[in-house]
């Protein structure tokens, strides 16, 4: 029984995804493409409500996990946030909490049909500067200092992938990079349990599973720190001297 109504509640979830943004929101992105003066921001707000729509449904289709999400996370604003990564579902809650945010997928997502054009015209910054995805990238850091002082927030996995072990991996300085380049403050976070709900290598959702998904700012780092004189080596220092402080991040050590 638990098997069925997990491949149900995954089942709900696609239907979601696919039918509500083919019958419902895809035309808000066509009006906002032709009709907005700001197609990036009208289509950051779109994502954002796209997917807490998601999210919603599944609290709703899997009420035996308990979410305890860091409200302060919501009022964040002109920064890079940072968090460790459990889940592909991870994305999908900081996309949901955050409606004027940017991330850095990894290349291909940019040549997938469809996707591919609305984390183009989100401003998505490719993971890469090899090929096409140099000008891009080089594009958007210019434009980067503008985002930032609208309120903005670029939010990244520092680890660059998934962490399914003990400790945290190798940190990407890219980010560090940006911190240190715009003088804009690190916020630190905290995600724990995600991947009991949604284990990696597995494709449907755990929802009978009694779990405690739960997201909360660990700590802040300066990056203007001496006059803008911090060096990306100290930010990455910081940034991982919080999170080896944390206790809440279920399986993680550094």
């Amino acid at each position: 029984m638990a098997t069925l109504i997990n491949w149900a509640v995954t089942f709900l979830c696609w239907v979601y995804f696919i039918f509500a943004f083919l019958l419902f929101f895809s035309w808000f992105y066509i009006f906002a493409f032709c009709l907005s003066r700001n197609r990036e921001r009208s289509f950051q707000y779109l994502n954002y409500q796209f997917f807490r729509g998601f999210l919603g449904l599944l609290r709703i289709l899997a009420p035996a996990q308990q979410w305890r999400v860091d409200q302060g996370i919501t009022k964040i604003r002109g920064s890079i946030i940072v968090c460790n990564h459990r889940s592909y579902l991870d994305s999908l809650i900081l996309l949901s909490l955050l409606p004027r945010s940017k991330t850095i997928p990894k290349p291909i997502f940019f040549t997938a049909p469809v996707f591919g054009w609305l984390i183009s015209v989100s401003g998505y910054l490719p993971a890469t500067t090899a090929g096409e995805n140099g000008a891009r990238m080089i594009e958007h850091l210019e434009n980067m200092g503008e985002f930032f002082e609208d309120g903005g927030n670029l939010f990244v996995f520092p680890e660059g992938t998934r962490n399914r072990g003990t400790d945290l991996g190798v940190f990407y300085k890219g980010v560090f990079k940006i911190a240190r380049m715009h003088h804009r403050p690190i916020e630190v976070l905290g995600l724990s349990n995600t991947d009991k709900l949604f284990t990696p290598g597995k494709f449907v959702f755990e929802a009978r599973k009694e779990n405690i998904i739960e997201m909360v700012k660990l700590g802040s780092v300066s990056s203007a720190v001496g006059n803008g004189r911090v060096s990306v080596a100290d930010l990455e220092k910081d940034v991982r001297q919080i999170f080896r402080k944390s206790s809440m991040i279920a399986g993680i050590s550094s």
